[in-house]
């Protein structure tokens, strides 16, 4: 499937009535296991593209040719289409702009621009960010940078916990007027603060995060937001799974005796080895047994 065409597939969530839960991937692998149980999106975080990737936290460590990289071998393995968190875009405007060309060739569907400052300043605690008019800069860039317009960018911010809900407002109706696609919030404490970002805003809203009382599909759809995450669930799953098997070997259990590993039928399936003895047939001319 050529890449415009996944993402047309998330133009149609965005333009959508209704509000799905995407999935968390990482790699070849959790990409295709995402696809074959029926996600219509998958979610590459920021966070789980720094464990991934380099075994670190989420604290900006990762460049922009890493995440591009980890990008193009999900591209590879799947057709579904994959929502990535550019973070800020790897540095000032003109870097957002590249940030969006290495993603759109690297087959990402959408992308998002933050306006958190990172890496931290010297000396801060706690999340500080950039001004709004250098996340309104950084929005124009990323639109200037994309080649292929049916690439999704959508303005990223968490400013309802770091300076209030109406610098959120103010920021999110900023970066509606620059032309993105979407808009993409964090931090969000309750309802009153969903309905307020989205009465005075008119784009499709993607939700990072949300409290118990806020994860009801249909309430969350009533206000435009059309896509939720809920975390970064299968990585952890798979580090606690690799952390317990190594731990058996290691203690002397035999590997007849593992549990909780994948089956030959799951894992044939997620490296597509029928699809792999179909071409050896055809190209190479192997029979299959």
């Amino acid at each position: 499937m050529a890449f415009r065409q996944r993402r047309q597939r998330l133009r149609a969530i965005l333009t959508g009535s209704t509000c799905i839960r995407p999935g968390s991937v990482y790699d070849a692998t959790s990409i295709r296991i995402a696809e074959d149980l029926g996600f219509e999106l998958g979610m590459f975080g920021g966070s789980v593209a720094s464990l991934a990737v380099l075994g670190d936290p989420d604290i900006a460590l990762i460049t922009l040719t890493e995440l591009a990289e980890q990008m193009r071998r999900m591209s590879r393995a799947s057709t579904l289409p994959v929502l990535v968190d550019a973070d800020h875009g790897y540095g000032n405007a003109l870097n957002v702009r590249r940030t969006v060309q290495e993603l759109e060739a690297a087959g990402a569907a959408g992308l998002t621009i933050e306006d958190t400052l990172l890496p931290p300043a010297f000396g801060q605690t706690g999340t500080q960010m950039i001004t709004l008019e250098e996340g309104v800069g950084k929005m124009k860039a990323a639109l200037d940078g994309r080649s292929d317009p049916s690439l999704v960018i959508m303005g990223r911010t968490g400013a309802v916990s770091v300076t209030g809900l109406d610098d959120a407002i103010a920021r999110a109706k900023a970066y509606e007027a620059t032309g993105v696609d979407a808009l993409f919030l964090t931090g969000i404490k309750g309802r009153s603060e969903l309905e307020a970002v989205s009465a005075a805003t008119r784009l499709p809203i993607v939700l990072g995060g949300a409290p118990e009382d806020m994860t009801a599909l249909d309430y969350l759809a009533g206000q435009r937001v059309r896509i939720a995450l809920q975390g970064h669930a299968p990585f952890a799953a798979a580090t606690q799974a690799v952390y317990q098997t190594l731990k058996a070997l290691r203690e002397g259990t035999s590997p007849k005796n593992l549990n909780g590993l994948a089956s030959a039928e799951l894992t044939s399936r997620a490296m597509r080895d029928a699809d792999v003895k179909a071409r050896s047939g055809e190209f190479l001319g192997l029979k299959n047994k």
